[in-house]
């Protein structure tokens, strides 16, 4: 049977319209993402249970999304067979898709030390440290997340620079854990650095989603060097 005229136009554009709700439905896993930030952050300050608990039982949501998402990627890969930009989109999707999961995780891991966050509050020099390093985590998120949502490179740019940020609070938390001394120093030492590497790479998975995106929208395979860690 002979396609009706304009058949192939018309599978083009539901073929774009896929790829357009899929890129709307990362930017609404972003939000969940960002929500376990915002719960990292109060249970980082306060301890809270209650807010932990939330953001644990949250995670499977987040999960079932990454499941969901991928499975949507490669079976638009499967159908369309795809080539040039639009398999440079699906590829990236897939790859933001696995930072966005990590990040959520990593938050997750500074939840967990709720019930020893204690320790860390009575050396108010390392926990302004930690706060800090929680404070860039989200802004980073925040600057990653607008970018992907306009499609912007020169906003996803910004983003390495600002990470130093990070590293110097890396750094500096590092010094505070070498000067510990006393009883409960191997202790309070293994939490610090628990939550402070978790901070940490939140920070570089930020980074990745950006250099993702400067490789989506330019074709420039030199962006993807950010992701060798």
């Amino acid at each position: 049977m002979a396609a009706e005229p304009g058949g192939g136009h018309q599978l083009r554009s539901g073929f774009a319209a896929e790829l357009e709700q899929l890129r709307l439905q990362v930017e609404v896993m972003t939000v969940r993402v960002g929500e376990a930030l915002e719960r990292m952050s109060v249970v980082l300050r306060t301890a809270d249970r209650v807010v932990a608990e939330a953001a644990l039982a949250a995670d499977d949501d987040v999960d079932a999304m990454l499941v969901s998402l991928t499975e949507r990627c490669y079976d638009l890969i499967r159908r369309e067979a795809p080539v040039a930009s639009d398999l440079r989109f699906l590829v990236s999707v897939l790859r933001v898709l696995e930072e966005l999961e990590r990040i959520g995780d990593l938050s997750l891991r500074v939840v967990k030390q709720a019930p020893e966050l204690y320790l860390v509050t009575g050396h108010p020099a390392m926990f302004r440290t930690l706060l800090d390093m929680a404070d860039v985590a989200q802004a980073l998120y925040r600057t990653a997340v607008d970018a992907w949502s306009s499609q912007d490179p020169a906003l996803a740019q910004t983003l390495a620079d600002r990470n130093r940020v990070m590293d110097g609070h890396y750094a500096a938390l590092l010094d505070h854990i070498l000067g510990l001394d006393g009883p409960r120093a191997a202790q309070l030492a293994v939490v610090s650095v628990l939550v402070g590497r978790a901070l940490e790479r939140i920070a570089d998975h930020t980074v990745i989603i950006g250099e993702r995106l400067r490789y989506l929208l330019t074709g420039d395979p030199a962006h993807l060097a950010a992701e060798v860690r």
